[in-house]
């Protein structure tokens, strides 16, 4: 496993970037993955999104399907793409410090 150090504290990442435990996610995490995923500065759309998913994967263990992210935070798809360029997958998942969904999200 390789690691990265966000924050002044280094954290396990799989081969994707995703942080291996996801207990240890912080705000700060997220905004130190940030700019792993092209991102400068995270927006309170962002923040939306990152928590949606955070809660949604404390309750199920899993990211939610990608409708019921949208029907949540009120954004189409395509906004979604532009808060997070490499996707709600990879982008949105990795800041929001889940494991990297195995299908789709």
């Amino acid at each position: 496993m390789a690691s990265i150090t966000l924050a002044g504290k280094a954290f396990e990442v799989d081969e994707d970037g995703f942080i291996c435990d996801t207990s240890q996610w912080t705000e700060e995490v997220a905004k130190g993955l940030a700019s792993t995923e092209g991102i400068a500065t995270l927006t309170e759309e962002h923040w939306k999104v990152i928590r949606f998913l955070r809660e949604y994967f404390q309750k199920f263990s899993v990211a939610p399907p990608i409708r019921m992210l949208c029907k949540q935070t009120g954004f189409q798809l395509k906004y979604i793409y532009t808060l997070f360029p490499t996707g709600p997958a990879k982008g949105a998942c990795k800041l929001a410090g889940l494991p990297k969904p195995t299908g789709c999200v």
